[in-house]
């Protein structure tokens, strides 16, 4: 992908498709403006054209034939998205409609954008750094205020400025070493503490970046709460209820959900998936075997495990066994029934598990607020609180961290002698201004480039 020709002239659906309002099909690169003419007439008979202005008429096949009515904005390079000639159409939306201009503009010369193209060329034009980049796509898949409201800023450039500071002070740092290195009689002797000073200031800022990633991510992926318990305890009873809707199937029949049915809400700002998973019992055939092993591997990833039992029955075995193997795990005990005639005692449990118990009906309703303000509790601590910049991807997080190692190993020589080894020092620094530099696009490969810019969609 990365190895694109600039002189292509890209083109593709930029609205998803369905029937709309509107609907948008985009060109960007040099003969843009030349493809749109081919196709596009105006209702004046000669418009004096100009940049970034909108212009009314019909888009028509290569025999004359009308195929809709549209506006069109002509946007001259430099001052587009691309930094390049760009033109949008803004048409009825309908497969129809869209696939034909679409065809149009290939067949006048465009190639068909690959995911993210777009945005991809505007990182290389140097009108986004690869933060910005990034947070094109976090922008659209926001499903919360507070997690577009990152996303937003993100998208300003402020986490890019952030972390370019860093890097141009990591990078005065060993511009220093590397000078007493080269030309010790000019220079003279380097003070490791002066050196110690400015590396503990940005260790200090990547730190606490680096932290903000917890916080960043149940932003950008949510919380994952994973309902386990034995057959027909009301797990999916339960799930409907907390989606108030019909999700999942429900029946007296042991044994109804036999594969992961998951769906999401927002609590305090913040989406909870919520995941109903097979009965947690020896397998009646193949088919549930496999459920209850991907049940297995979902309780693994849980952010907080709510495990049902039944409040009218009484006790068993296997509840006393799972609720054994579950102990290390953050989790809720939820009694369910309790609009039936209880059967089991808190006491019966109570052994196996130091897990919060609240009770609930997931039938009548009663208890499912308080079990919601519960499951905030114990994961977010009553609500997630975001300030400053937040990291959110985990790319980000990972060469953060990396970043990290080396300027520790840094400050470690630093502070073990007088006379540090300052061509390792010098190493491990450009290593850590190495790391900063894949984050916001310096220093990265075409490899990835193409996993980034490929999660997008056609026509961005």
């Amino acid at each position: 992908m990365t190895s694109h020709d600039a002189a292509d002239t890209i083109a593709a659906i930029s609205t998803p498709l369905g029937e709309a309002g509107i609907g948008i099909v985009r060109l960007s690169g040099p003969i843009a403006w030349a493809i749109a003419h081919r196709f596009f007439r105006p209702h004046r008979s000669r418009p004096a054209w100009q940049s970034h202005r909108l212009y009314l008429g019909h888009i028509v096949d290569l025999q004359g034939e009308i195929i809709d009515e549209v506006m069109v904005s002509f946007m001259r390079a430099p001052y587009t998205y691309t930094r390049e000639d760009v033109v949008e159409i803004n048409c009825h939306s309908g497969y129809g409609v869209l696939r034909r201009i679409l065809d149009l503009a290939l067949a006048a010369g465009a190639r068909l954008a690959r995911p993210g193209e777009f945005t991809l060329r505007a990182f290389l034009a140097g009108r986004l750094d690869l933060t910005q980049a990034e947070a094109v796509l976090e922008v659209i898949r926001a499903r919360t205020e507070t997690h577009l409201q990152v996303a937003a800023a993100h998208l300003q450039g402020g986490l890019g400025r952030r972390l370019t500071r860093v890097r141009q002070a990591l990078l005065d740092l060993l511009a220093r070493v590397e000078a007493a290195l080269d030309f010790p009689e000019e220079t003279g002797e380097l003070p490791p503490a002066s050196v110690q000073e400015g590396l503990d200031l940005q260790l200090r800022s990547l730190k606490t970046l680096a932290d903000s990633y917890e916080a960043g991510r149940l932003l950008r992926e949510g919380l994952l709460v994973v309902i386990a318990g034995r057959p027909n305890v009301g797990k999916s009873s339960l799930l409907n209820r907390l989606l108030d809707m019909e999700r999942a199937i429900v029946t007296e029949i042991p044994g109804t959900t036999r594969d992961l049915v998951e769906e999401s809400i927002t609590l305090k700002g913040v989406v909870v998936r919520f995941s109903d998973t097979a009965g947690l019992r020896p397998a009646q055939d193949r088919v549930e075997e496999l459920g209850i092993a991907r049940t297995r591997e979902r309780l693994g990833q849980a952010d907080l495990v709510l495990y049902l039992v039944d409040g009218s029955a009484p006790g068993a075995p296997e509840d006393g066994a799972a609720l054994a193997e579950l102990a290390g795990q953050p989790g809720l005990l939820v009694i369910n029934k309790i609009d039936l005639a209880p059967s089991l005692t808190d006491a019966e449990l109570s052994p196996y598990t130091g897990w919060p118990l609240t009770k609930i009906s997931a039938k009548t309703g009663q208890g499912i607020e308080a079990l919601k303000e519960e499951i905030v509790a114990q994961t977010l601590g009553g609500g997630l609180k975001v300030a400053g910049e937040v990291i959110t991807q985990a790319r980000h997080h990972q060469h953060l961290g990396q970043c990290l190692t080396y300027l520790n190993q840094s400050r470690e020589l630093l502070a073990a002698d007088e006379n540090p080894p300052w061509e390792l020092v010098a190493l491990e620094l450009g290593s850590a201004i190495r790391e900063l530099g894949e984050i916001t696009g310096e220093e990265v490969g075409e490899a990835i480039l193409d996993r980034i810019f490929g999660q997008f969609c056609l026509g961005k």
